[in-house]
């Protein structure tokens, strides 16, 4: 059963982090491009489709489920406003810059996000976002003997909040519908072959 404590500090971070206000912008995305192409079939036909890149980038990401010594598990807490509630609750996770290696991208970005910071990686899994429509590939791992040994780095523009809780309560926050995220739901899943031993 997922603490009170835990809950209280959940529902206020997400109270603190919703969005109250959207203002439409007419200016070009600096983020995100639409590549439209035509692509020829070995079988004689064609698709036009477009593909999405992030930043002039494919937009490949790396999303890490860290755990202390303690077995807790460390959430992310983060405006994300595609979604209904404007903010989610997930896994730090970033995008893998050009020539970084993804697992060297994990751990910058919990390091950023969390000032987390792991004693061994296990990569769980790779596999493509959204293949219909972007060529982005997510490498995620399970970082062991996690440390806070810094305070957030974000950039001007992020905003984080992180909060530690038992590996049973993350799962349990999967089935309240706090971690509504595919991705932080899969690796939370993925990670029990391993976490589920300890």
């Amino acid at each position: 059963m997922v603490r009170k404590e835990t809950l209280t500090k959940l529902k206020n971070y997400i109270e603190e982090l919703k969005t109250i206000k959207v203002e439409q912008v007419a200016s070009p995305s600096k983020f995100l491009t639409i590549e439209p192409a035509i692509y020829h079939l070995n079988n004689g036909k064609t698709m036009k489709r477009e593909l999405l890149k992030k930043q002039a980038k494919d937009g490949s990401a790396a999303i890490i489920l860290p755990v202390t010594n303690e077995n807790k598990t460390v959430l992310v807490v983060e405006p994300r406003l595609g979604s209904t509630r404007t903010v989610a609750v997930g896994l730090p996770a970033g995008y893998i810059e050009p020539g970084e290696e993804p697992l060297n991208a994990a751990k910058r970005e919990l390091a950023e996000e969390t000032g987390y910071v792991c004693g061994t990686y296990r990569l769980l899994s790779k596999y493509y976002q959204d293949p219909g429509i972007s060529k982005a590939y997510n490498y995620a791992y399970l970082g062991l003997d996690a440390e806070h040994i810094k305070t957030q780095s974000l950039d001007p523009e992020e905003f984080i909040r992180f909060l530690k809780c038992d590996y049973e309560e993350a799962l349990e926050l999967v089935e309240l519908g706090y971690i509504e995220d595919l991705q932080a739901q899969f690796v939370l899943e993925k990670a029990k072959q391993y976490l589920l031993k300890r």
